[in-house]
């Protein structure tokens, strides 16, 4: 039985059997993210990471998607856009366009993420579907990730847009696939997500829930105390791995791609075309855009 549930305008949140499920819960958009849910996010870990009847917490998203990527057709543009409606006279740099502007919404995206990094308590990505572009940059910074063996895991942005703003590839995968991955845009499927350490383990599609639910449970049954000993551990050896600068270094590098020709071209095609056609001519000559890895 549900101990209790709150949902927002994003996300559910439920406490059960000392586990909190945090699930994007925006199925018609695909669980595409936007500044609102990760605030939301954000909010959520802290509150899990506070609550002493909680051990352990499993981020997913509802329906076929754990996350598509970033909604590009909301509108918000800006963190804190909600914050400086009331005030017409002054002028904000997030409502403006230089580069030290976009690094520093970059920079704020980056906070609203990294509490997963930070926080006490371990996290599980459950993924399945989709999982792109900035949904990639939520569940790699997941203490364990699972997903389904069908599940599509790339950044197709890269191909004109910019760069990972959040970067784990290369603390999960090595710098040569993390490069592979990076220099095309092309996806994993799950089962090649999980040989190439992107992922801890893939399952079938329909063994997720119960096989996440069961790794939940035995990691649930351990201290919390204990839990964060052993989580924190191994993330401050990330850092002393350079994790954490890297995250804002990339930031700081995607805020460059922004400037780039292929960028401000894909833009007005976006403009001209729509968002749906600008996406498909960007796609276009890589296929199904899936990498064709062999084993043997």
């Amino acid at each position: 039985m549900a101990k209790w549930l709150q949902s927002t305008e994003t996300l559910t949140f439920e406490v059960r059997d000392r586990i909190a499920w945090i699930t994007f819960d925006r199925p018609e958009k695909r669980n595409a993210l936007n500044w609102q849910g990760l605030r939301e996010l954000r909010d959520a870990l802290i509150e899990a990471d506070d609550l002493t009847n909680v051990h352990c917490i499993v981020l997913g998203g509802s329906g076929r998607d754990f996350c598509s990527g970033w909604d590009l057709t909301s509108g918000e543009s800006s963190p804190v856009k909600e914050a400086h409606s009331g005030n017409q006279q002054a002028e904000y740099r997030s409502q403006t366009a230089t580069l030290e502007d976009d690094i520093w919404q970059l920079g704020r995206m980056n906070e609203l993420r990294m509490v997963m990094f930070e926080m006490h308590k371990p996290v599980i990505a459950k993924v399945q579907g989709n999982c792109l572009a900035n949904g990639t940059d939520i569940a790699l910074l997941a203490d364990l990730v699972i997903v389904a063996s069908d599940a599509r895991i790339g950044y197709p942005p890269v191909r004109a847009q910019g760069s990972p703003p959040s970067h784990m590839w290369l603390y999960h995968m090595g710098p040569q696939w993390a490069k592979r991955m990076l220099l095309t845009g092309d996806l994993l499927c799950g089962t090649d997500a999980a040989r190439l350490g992107l992922a801890l383990e893939s399952v079938p599609a329909d063994e997720l829930d119960a096989h996440v639910e069961a790794l939940a449970r035995r990691i649930a049954a351990i201290s919390p105390d204990l839990l964060a000993c052993n989580k924190r551990v191994v993330n401050l050896g990330l850092e002393l791995m350079g994790a954490k600068t890297l995250q804002r270094l990339a930031s700081e590098l995607d805020a460059r791609g922004h400037l780039s020709a292929g960028r401000l071209k894909f833009r007005q095609s976006i403009e001209d075309l729509g968002l749906k056609e600008a996406v498909r001519r960007r796609d276009a000559a890589f296929g199904d855009g899936m990498v064709e890895y062999r084993w043997d």
